[in-house]
């Protein structure tokens, strides 16, 4: 009975270590990250500092200011984005042009199944 219950505590604990894996494997990768993104010099950079926590939906939903942008990238530095000095102004002004005030709000896109869809 106690060789069964060793062998339950190994497996249960391969797929405690194992299942993080299988869903770190599914996450989007290259292209698919950056495809939310608008194009231009900062875009690769902007998918390697920001992306690598967030999904590009964070980024394309903030409609911040050039002061507010720099704060939240230092923000980011701070807790570990990964950005090159010389990069930093060049990254904030992609986003700050790309993610101002004065660009219309960001309106995601729709799938089937969503709220409001019948079941």
């Amino acid at each position: 009975m106690s060789r069964n219950r060793g062998l339950f505590v190994s497996i249960a604990t391969l797929l405690a270590v194992l299942l993080p894996l299988c869903v770190l494997a599914q996450k989007p990768q290259g292209a698919s990250l950056t495809a939310d993104l608008p194009s231009g010099p900062m875009q690769a950079k902007a998918t390697t500092a920001c992306m690598e926590c967030h999904e590009a939906r964070i980024i394309l939903q903030q409609r911040l200011s050039k002061a507010a942008w720099t704060k939240e990238v230092d923000k980011m530095t701070k807790w570990g984005a990964v950005v090159d000095p010389a990069d930093r102004d060049a990254l904030i002004d992609y986003l700050s042009t790309n993610f101002s005030p004065d660009k219309p709000p960001y309106e995601p896109q729709r799938t089937a199944g969503g709220k409001g869809a019948s079941r």
